[in-house]
């Protein structure tokens, strides 16, 4: 699985609309309105590279609104769940 976090400016009078357009796509699984030079983070989820372009410049940068977007690839993923789970393995509670 690859991740990618996409950071996205928008028009900010349609923040809330382009949010729910970027959501409802294949392969985002989540979209987080946030304060700074951003407005919107989007978490894409693909299977291939590849994908990441459909996704990205094919889908994301054509909603209207969408005026620059900055993408990051995830090489590894740390969270507590990850680390729980792995330390878990093989253990009876």
């Amino acid at each position: 699985m690859i991740t990618a976090i996409v950071l996205i400016k928008t028009s900010v009078d349609r923040i809330p609309e382009i949010a729910e357009r970027i959501a409802a796509l294949e392969g985002i699984t989540e979209v987080f309105s946030v304060t700074g030079t951003y407005d919107l983070i989007a978490m894409v989820r693909v299977r291939q590279h590849e994908d990441l372009a459909e996704v990205i410049p094919g889908r994301i940068s054509k909603i209207p609104g969408v005026e620059a977007t900055d993408t990051h690839v995830a090489f590894r993923t740390y969270s507590q769940h990850d680390l729980e789970a792995a330390f878990a393995i093989g253990l009876d509670n």
